[in-house]
């Protein structure tokens, strides 16, 4: 009877270290991904094709690049940052908070004027905001947002951004600068143009000569426990099966920049 259990012990233990040596499914896996504001319509269909194609999952906080990168610094749980610009990613690098071996542009964006269509104005250049017609203009703040520095570098180069500044209505990111018009409670709004590239509404994008490219930025965060799918995803959205999509949106793509 004692040799039976012993056995049967002996089985138990082997079974147990066996389930201890298997490796994590990473299939099971829950990506934290802190992602600026201009990507919140552009990426869910990218996040559902990742998921689809390796069964990792992927929770996504938006928010200005600059607040996404405080959180970092002060120790939020992420692994994946997507940035809206390239400085902010590479600080992180500087400071050994991030892979610099992940380090990379994963898109160029492109910043528009949107206004709605029922608003009833014309506009055809963004001299044409200095109308008694337009009132109130949302922008992202330009301190934490790179869109909005865009917007605000764009404005000065035209010698507008002086005269604007009593109508300017401050968002939090470039996706509440576009609610902001879109809601009414602006009459027009700098944003991205993949917030808008699926919307009713009318458009200018800003030539791209008054302002710095938006090379967009991401990096895997240092420490995380989840480093090898985070990676996978970084390739991911980097790579060429993502291209398409990325470009249905508006955006340029870093391969195609450089030619």
């Amino acid at each position: 009877m004692r040799a039976a259990i012993a056995v049967l012990l002996a089985l138990l233990l082997a079974a147990c270290a066996g389930r201890e040596a298997a490796p994590p499914d990473e299939g099971e896996t829950t990506l934290l991904v802190s992602a600026a504001a201009n990507l919140a319509d552009v990426l869910p269909p990218l996040l559902d094709a990742f998921q689809e194609q390796t069964g990792i999952r992927v929770q996504v906080n938006y928010g200005n690049t600059a607040q996404l990168a405080a959180q970092i610094e002060r120790g939020a749980p992420v692994d994946l940052f997507l940035a809206a610009d390239r400085q902010h990613v590479e600080t992180l690098a500087a400071k050994g908070l991030v892979l610099p071996d992940t380090v990379r542009v994963y898109a160029r964006g492109r910043l528009v004027l949107w206004w709605r269509a029922d608003s009833g104005l014309a506009l055809s250049s963004l001299e044409d905001l200095q109308s008694a017609s337009v009132r109130r203009i949302a922008i992202a703040n330009p301190d934490q947002a790179p869109y909005g520095a865009a917007a605000r570098q764009a404005l000065q180069r035209l010698g507008l951004w002086e005269a604007l500044q009593p109508r300017l209505v401050i968002a939090e990111n470039i996706q509440q600068a576009f609610q902001y018009a879109r809601s009414g409670n602006a009459d027009v709004a700098f944003t991205a143009l993949s917030l808008v590239v699926n919307e009713s509404g009318q458009r200018l994008e800003v030539a791209r000569e008054l302002y710095e490219p938006i090379d967009q930025a991401l990096a895997v965060v240092k420490g995380t426990p989840r480093e090898a799918a985070a990676r996978r995803l970084a390739d991911y959205l980097a790579g060429p099966e993502a291209a398409a999509l990325w470009q249905r949106y508006g955006y340029e793509l870093p391969a195609l920049v450089s030619r």
